[in-house]
């Protein structure tokens, strides 16, 4: 029977089996406890500020669990050895310095949890904890480890992470049922043959080490499913890794490795692979082989191209590398980061053919001038001044011979109608219609009109603009009566404001050409002005 909270419990003491006291803030434990010792199997005392164990609790016989984690406890009594039903053992996160000789008498024991304690060495006697199968000694201050811990046959599951180990014992060979290894965060330089026997090795953990290498008898674990390596000094993995053919999830990062051997492609489970901070230079075109990669990471290394099979990975959906254009074929693709601020998991790409190769480039991605500098090779050398705009203005054209392109405001209704106006009053005032018809044999013209610019005077239209010659001085030619002049006026006035009225629909600039010979001539204080029809 299990109860959550203990001192509450009013009924029979042999009914009780199980005690929770964690979270309780107590500073030792309590004395209703050992009014069940005969029926207690199963003991919390987690999360309190206990100092200290009292021998009576080790009175319990029929205790199966006790866990004490995350508590001030210094020193664990001899007396344990009196828990001969014991199972569980946890007493992590504790100032427990050294495990008694006597723990040996807890031969059931199958899980032992000494994590975060200044334990420096276990007791040779712990080796006789044959039934062991879990062990946690993760954050002690283990320098090595018993000589006989390959006794520990049924062990499945250990853990020695950030300890200040070096070697391993050659007993090791022994736990051929271990599934678990972590030896991460230790100071070893060499693997030897540790691993030679553990062939049920499923999760392998040598991160945060000094390894140079890896053995070559890597190969023989052939259930390994995660490999983490990371954070070592290895130039390379053995080529023997391409019989671990289980596995799943491989991590380097943080290596010195230069290559990756071509006998990856036999990973066909292979999901994860996170090789990044390396040197590598390059993928094998075997890693195409690896068909179940979903997330491929090679960030930070010397990579200068790709192999054309990666675009054969179709379940890929990570990806952080150069590009070659097969990745298109990549439809399950989820993200794919080029650069540490890249603000989207997925950008768009261009194709770029280039080397007689298409390959896909991204403004993320590094980009060469190659190609760019071999273009402007092809553009002569000029200076600024020698170079001619290809739009020109009324103002720097007029001195130019044969100019046909020049650019003046487009003139507002307003404006138009008070310059005809002044126009109307300047032949009135002997104006010289007659230029009107020498400028009729002129040729086309071009112009460029902003649209909305502000037009000041007659002189400003500036569409075409031509000087009178000898010939065109007024008085010369025949002149027309007075009826045809104001039926002229009238016609001009009316197609003027047809033909030069803004363009409001589309405020960009426009280019107006003028027929041969003019639709409307008008003349100006200045010249002859040319309208045409648009």
């Amino acid at each position: 029977m299990v109860f959550g909270r203990c001192p509450c419990f009013k009924g029979e003491s042999e009914d009780v089996q199980s005690l929770d006291y964690s979270h309780c803030t107590l500073d030792e434990v309590p004395n209703e406890i050992f009014n069940y010792e005969r029926t207690l199997q199963e003991l919390c005392l987690d999360a309190n500020q206990i100092g200290e164990l009292p021998r009576q609790l080790f009175y319990c016989h029929a205790l199966r669990r006790l866990t004490f984690q995350d508590n001030d406890v210094q020193h664990l009594s001899a007396a344990i050895s009196g828990l001969t039903q014991l199972v569980q053992l946890d007493l992590s996160r504790n100032n427990i310095s050294e495990v008694p000789e006597s723990i040996r008498g807890c031969k059931l024991l199958t899980s032992v949890d000494a994590s975060v304690n200044p334990i420096s060495k276990l007791p040779e006697s712990f080796t006789q904890l044959v039934n062991l199968e879990e062990l946690y000694l993760n954050d002690t201050l283990l320098e090595s480890l018993p000589v006989n811990l390959g006794r520990l046959t049924q062990l499945r599951i250990l853990e020695l992470r950030e300890n200040h180990l070096k070697t391993l014992p050659k007993s090791m060979a022994r736990l051929t049922q271990l599934v678990r290894l972590d030896i991460g965060q230790n100071d070893f330089v060499d693997m030897d043959d540790a691993f030679k026997n553990l062939s049920q090795l499923v999760d392998l953990t040598v991160s945060s080490n000094r390894l140079a290498r890896l053995p070559d008898t890597l190969g023989k674990l052939t259930h390994l499913t995660t490999l983490r390596a990371d954070d070592n000094q290895l130039v390379g993995l053995p080529d023997s890794l391409g019989f671990c053919l289980q596995l799943e999830e491989l991590i380097v990062n943080g290596n010195h490795i230069e290559y990756l051997p071509g006998t990856m492609g036999r990973l066909r489970q292979l999901s994860l692979l996170m090789a990044d901070s390396n040197w590598l230079d390059e993928l094998p075109a075997e890693i195409g082989s690896c068909s179940a990669l979903k997330v491929l990471s090679a960030r930070d290394n010397r990579l200068v191209d790709l192999p054309e099979e990666l675009g054969q990975l179709s379940t890929l959906k990570v990806l952080s590398l150069f590009l070659p254009a097969s990745l298109t074929r990549l439809t399950s693709l989820d993200a794919l980061w080029l650069s540490e601020n890249q603000t989207k998991p997925l950008i768009l790409l261009q194709a770029d053919d280039t080397a007689g190769q298409r390959r896909l480039t991204c403004y993320l991605l590094p980009q060469e001038g190659g190609h760019y500098a071999a273009d402007e090779r092809q553009t002569p050398d000029m200076t600024d001044h020698e170079r001619e705009g290809r739009i020109q203005f009324l103002g720097d054209s007029l001195g130019k011979a044969g100019a046909k392109l020049v650019r003046s405001p487009t003139p507002y209704p307003k404006e138009l109608r008070a310059r005809h106006m002044r126009m109307l009053h300047n032949r009135q005032q002997g104006g010289t219609a007659s230029e009107g018809a020498q400028l009729g044999q002129m040729g086309g013209a071009v112009t460029t009109q902003p649209v909305g610019a502000n037009l000041q005077t007659g002189a400003d239209v500036g569409l075409i603009s031509a000087p009178m010659g000898p010939q065109q001085h007024a008085g010369s030619g025949n002149v027309p009566s007075t009826d045809q002049q104001q039926q002229q006026q009238q016609q001009q006035q009316q197609q003027l404001l047809n033909s030069t009225a803004p363009n409001t629909t589309n405020p960009s600039t426009h280019v107006t050409i003028a027929a041969d010979p003019p639709d409307v001539i008008a003349p100006s204080a200045n010249g002859l002005v040319m309208a045409d029809a648009v």
